[in-house]
């Protein structure tokens, strides 16, 4: 029976949490305070929240555009480059073979960040034909060189610093935040933080995790001004009668 447990257990823990080697570690020689096995234990466990956390981190952006019917203080450039830039990231990590879950909320933003745009341009009244999906296809493909993809991964960092400080000189211009999710931006501020420290456990890509410290220095400031906006509010647009 506890040999049936440990067998249960060990089909859990490996290799989603830990390697081999560390349940061993952990659960055979009872050495609990191994720090390289807690490191990753700690590591997989937080790039695994991040993850999970990522499925829901825009929706209340997404409702909260929908309740308002409105866009208003959302800089339509700033979330394209967004969308640039979380491409950028999971086809680097998919070429790289990185493991999912130092990657994978880049493809549940990415979906979220495309539903924004979409959502932006529609109460913009704007109408713009897309072709995302079929340069996502090129950038996967087998033919498309890793030095392409490096390149677009290292055009992250200035994609996240245009992007975020466009939204910012929005907020600073309008005097608000309009509809920005504050659930949202904190949420994506904490994420871009934990990400520093399971990219550089995970990858050992400095690339990757010089590239979470920008995009945490970025959303900090996007956060502050949330906080400092706090109470202030869009103003109503009048009707045309």
């Amino acid at each position: 029976m506890a040999a049936e447990a440990d067998g249960l257990l060990k089909r859990v823990l490996v290799p989603i949490l830990l390697p081999e080697k560390c349940y061993d570690q952990f659960f055979v020689q009872w050495d609990l305070l191994h720090v390289p096995c807690l490191k990753i234990l700690l590591s997989k466990g937080l790039g695994l929240g991040i993850v999970a956390g990522s499925l829901l981190v825009k929706l209340p952006q997404v409702f909260k555009i929908l309740g308002a019917k409105s866009a208003e203080g959302l800089s339509l450039q700033s979330v394209m480059l967004e969308l640039v830039a979380l491409t950028g990231t999971m086809v680097y990590s998919i070429v790289n073979h990185f493991p999912f879950s130092s990657w994978g909320e880049a493809l549940f933003l990415m979906l979220q960040t495309v539903t924004i745009c979409f959502l932006v341009l529609h109460y913009r009244g704007q109408t713009v034909k897309v072709c995302y999906a079929l340069v996502l296809l090129m950038l996967l493909s087998p033919l498309m060189p890793l030095a392409v993809i490096t390149i677009l991964q290292a055009s992250n960092m200035p994609s996240v610093v245009v992007g975020k400080l466009l939204q910012a000189a929005t907020n600073y211009r309008n005097g608000h935040t309009g509809q920005l999710s504050a659930i949202t931006v904190l949420l994506l501020f904490g994420g871009s933080l934990a990400r520093i420290f399971t990219s550089i456990q995970e990858t050992g890509d400095p690339l990757m995790a010089g590239t979470f410290v920008v995009s945490s220095l970025c959303n900090g400031l996007i956060a502050a001004q949330l906080l400092f906006y706090w109470n202030v509010k869009a103003p109503h647009k009048k009707k045309k009668e």
